[in-house]
């Protein structure tokens, strides 16, 4: 995760006010490195630590339409902060989001597709317990 450079150059700037030393962050990708794309993050939280597993669906047909359908939820990679950590993290999520809304507009959902009469309304979000 990149640090923005606002918060790095207030430390700094606050560090060479108190005659302290500055610190310098040089960010650097081992060989293996790789970046994934995934539509959608679920995890929990014990009292140590938060997990974050990030995913990607895969839609699999079965039979004819009026029969039940299959998604393959594939977690990519899964991410373990401490409680700082992750506390930071929303920090950070929070102003680039803001930032990104300033800029673009707000970011909307996705469009809900008509419900059945009979199906069960879908919550926005689920309560996301334990790890995966």
């Amino acid at each position: 995760m990149a640090e923005d450079v606002e918060s790095r150059e207030n430390v700094e700037s606050a560090a060479s006010k108190k005659g302290k030393k500055s610190i310098t962050i040089e960010f650097v990708k081992p060989d293996d490195f790789r970046q994934i794309y995934a539509i959608g993050a679920a995890g929990g939280h014990s009292p140590y630590d938060f997990r974050i597993g990030f995913y990607n669906d895969t839609p699999k047909m079965f039979g004819d339409a009026s029969e039940s359908r299959v998604i393959e939820r594939r977690v990519e990679t899964e991410v373990i902060l401490s409680p700082v950590a992750a506390l930071e993290l929303n920090r950070w999520l929070t102003q680039h989001i803001n930032e990104y809304e300033s800029v673009f507009g707000p970011i909307a959902r996705a469009i809900p597709r008509p419900r059945k009469e009979n199906m069960k309304p879908v919550e926005d979000s689920t309560e996301i317990q334990g790890y995966i």
